[in-house]
């Protein structure tokens, strides 16, 4: 390097936090370093990234305003830099040296990142044949892009600390991943097809049975995905019978962006997403028009359909051999996490046709991100691949290590470690031993990323949530946190609010702190001031699972029994007359019967009064299909009083226009209580991930000129639980 003044040298010491593992940070670092004749060093350490440059003050400043700059790779996120001027050694070099081990302080804190797509240069690669090493190499990536997460089982992120240790680079590979200023240095994992992962069969073949009408799993970066034809109707009314999915939507990835607007329509925000490199699942809505005719059995009744596009060169290698859409949903039984191992399909899935399998191991399961995009905004309702781990940072460091167990459906549970709240992916819900098992095996991989034990856990007031139970029998610290006082939290938790807000917290059912089924509630700070009149679940759980029965208990409480009895409402027509009494009994008596102030279960009913849906299959089916029934030429709203601060609505059950005018009146409602508190408003729970409501509820705010917050990128719904948790304690 050129010599530099004495004079003027000096040698500062950084440590850099943030997302800089793994995402070609180091070699970055050392160009620059290169070309601003700077000397010293730079390493990955367990909290991020140690750096020492030396030289001229001038050269110092100006690297660290490129440091500053949009100029890093594309991975890569500085969250903050300390900095010490130290002794000058006056060497002639700068140097990426090897990952320390010193643990500080007992903790690691650098960041475990998210699996992300392929990335245009891999795809160039893949498709060369004149680079013989790569092409149509399934398991092709670079420094910019591929498996992180799910192949990490500790930090640092190195590859003997992934699941790529087995594999013995070829020499090729090792010269590639030696050169600081190749894509592929120190890309973890790095291989070509003369050294690296092999498939257990053939993409061919793979593509041939699909075209044939067959079942296939094959693997992804997170899991297994069970795919087939998305424009066969018997293949996928097949699938749906084994998998025990009547008409729950079923995502579809398509070959390209092109392939997408064929059957869908797509906003520019959408199809950003659609691209971009955590390639979620976009929930977009079906063209008129569609060019390509999916099977009516992927998304039934609904006008939605969720799409995604290839994310892996495996994907990208497929379709050279295949031209239409494929059906891409986990692989699973209903209930259990993502599959990992190919063992596992052949037992749990027998149906499946084909398993196309790697030897490259799966570490940490992890499921597709769902999105969809509200008033040109994200907002997410599954945070997984390509977004988790997730952090928010904090303006302050945590005196405790805090675990937040979430909720029991949705799960994900959040750790409080420092200046960092991390969210792991999603974890599903816990109504299984398997996901129980995956639940309790995330909490340890966490555990071993961060050497982290609790001090304190944080976890729902439900008595009878697993995660409850899981919380109590842990001797530790235990702080209970209302659910729907959660949702609140994980929006201020997202965009760093401190202050008392005026809170709408609207979802399916949450257990409140007396003790009562909640889900239609609005805090003013952390005290809830209003609620939904509570309405009667006859059946209990049955209920949630039959919209019928919400709707018949509300006419109960309108209605004599005879009177009910002798309605011409389609949804009498669906019990027997002896069925209607006992319930009637129950309603009356209270047996079986909690009550619950839900503004879900008035979603299930309004369904049910519009003949829409009297059976659910899948949470939050009703809601759908509610928000396609909505009229936007009917502007008017039903009546509604607030007594005691309890919201009661004038309904007429046999309103043509029910649907919308609920809907109209839900935010009407928003925006009235706005007006009478006069505070800033937070919206949250799984309610508001109706694009409809939210919508009219955010035009009707900015016309007030009130100012209102709802998650964009955290989970709006029980995925946000544990979020909210660990914020309200901080």
């Amino acid at each position: 390097m050129a010599e530099t003044s004495y004079f003027t040298v000096k040698r500062f010491r950084f440590k850099i936090f943030g997302q800089v593992q793994g995402v070609g940070f180091r070699p970055f670092v050392y160009k620059i370093a290169h070309e601003l004749n700077l000397n010293g060093f730079v390493k990955n350490s367990e909290n991020g990234v140690d750096l020492e440059l030396e030289g001229e003050i001038l050269q110092i400043e100006e690297f660290m305003n490129i440091l500053n700059s949009h100029r890093l790779p594309p991975l890569a996120h500085i969250d903050t830099i300390e900095q010490i001027e130290i002794e000058a050694l006056y060497r002639e070099q700068f140097e990426i040296i090897h990952s320390s081990s010193n643990v500080n302080n007992g903790s690691k804190v650098a960041l475990v990142i998210p699996d992300t797509a392929i990335c245009k240069e891999c795809i160039l690669d893949i498709d060369s044949p004149y680079k013989l090493k790569y092409y149509d190499y399934f398991a092709t990536t670079c420094t910019n892009c591929g498996p992180r997460y799910s192949i990490i089982q500790t930090v640092p992120y190195d590859r003997d600390n992934t699941s790529m240790r087995k594999f013995k680079m070829c020499d090729s590979c090792e010269d590639e991943y030696r050169d600081p200023l190749n894509r592929r240095y120190h890309a973890q994992p790095i291989s070509c097809n003369d050294c690296g992962p092999t498939l257990s069969g053939s993409i061919e073949k793979t593509a041939e049975l699909i075209k044939n009408g067959k079942i296939v799993a094959i693997k992804g970066l997170g899991g297994f995905h069970i795919i087939c034809d998305a424009t066969n109707d018997e293949t996928i009314d097949k699938l749906r019978v084994h998998k025990n999915r009547p008409t729950k939507p079923l995502a579809i990835m398509c070959k390209d962006l092109q392939q997408v607007k064929l059957l869908a329509s797509a906003s520019e925000k959408e199809q950003e997403l659609l691209k971009s490199k955590e390639a979620p699942i976009v929930i977009l809505k079906k063209a008129l028009d569609a060019k390509i005719k999916i099977s009516e059995s992927v998304a039934p009744n609904i006008d939605r359909i969720g799409c995604f596009l290839p994310y892996t060169a495996l994907h990208h290698l497929l379709f050279k051999q295949l031209q239409n859409p494929i059906v891409a949903t986990s692989a699973n039984l209903g209930g259990e996490p993502i599959i990992i191992k190919a063992q596992d399909i052949k037992e749990k899935l027998p149906f499946v046709d084909f398993i196309l399998d790697f030897d490259r191991d799966i570490v940490n399961g992890v499921d597709d991100s769902l999105v969809q995009v509200v008033a040109g905004n994200i907002q997410m309702l599954r945070l997984s691949r390509g977004y988790a781990p997730k952090v928010i940072k904090l303006p302050y460091k945590s005196e405790k290590k805090i675990l937040a167990v979430g909720a029991n459906a949705k799960n994900a549970i959040a750790f409080v470690i420092e200046d960092s709240i991390i969210i792991s992916p999603h974890i599903g819900d816990l109504g299984s031993l398997k996901a129980f098992e995956f639940f309790e095996r995330t909490i340890e991989t966490f555990k071993r990323f961060y050497d982290f034990e609790p001090d304190v856990i944080v976890h729902d007031m439900h008595p009878n949530y697993e995660t409850t139970k899981w919380a109590k029998a842990q001797g530790k610290e235990l702080v209970e946190v209302q659910h729907h006082l959660a949702h609140i939290y994980a929006c201020k938790a997202e965009f760093g609010l401190k202050d008392n807000y005026l809170g709408f917290s609207f979802d399916g059912t949450g257990y409140g702190s007396d003790g009562k089924l909640w889900g239609g509630e609005i805090f003013v700070g952390d005290e809830r001031k209003y609620s939904f009149k509570p309405l009667k679940l006859l059946g209990g759980e049955k209920a949630i699972k039959e919209p019928r029965r919400v709707a018949l208990s509300m006419l109960f409480d309108n209605y004599s029994l005879d009177e009910v009895l002798s309605l011409d409402l389609d949804l009498i027509r669906s019990f027997k007359e002896s069925e209607i009494k006992i319930l009637h009994q129950s309603h009356t008596k209270n047996l079986n019967a909690p009550l619950s102030s839900s503004v879900g279960r008035l979603f299930d009913a309004m369904a049910s009064f519009s003949n829409l849906l009297q059976f659910q299959s899948y949470e939050g089916e009703a809601g759908l299909i509610c928000e396609q029934n909505y009229n936007p030429d009917v502007r008017d709203a039903y009546e509604y009083k607030i007594v005691d601060g309890i919201i009661d609505i004038e309904f007429d059950f046999f309103d043509k226009e029910l649907i919308t005018r609920f809907i109209n009146t839900l935010a009407q409602i928003v925006i009235d209580v706005s007006k009478i508190e006069k505070m800033d408003v937070i919206l949250s729970g799984g309610v508001f991930q109706n694009k409809t409501l939210l919508e009219l509820v955010s035009s009707g705010l900015e016309k007030e000129n009130i100012k209102y917050y709802h998650q964009r990128e955290t989970a709006i719904n029980d995925g946000g639980i544990a979020l909210g948790q660990a914020y309200y304690l901080l």
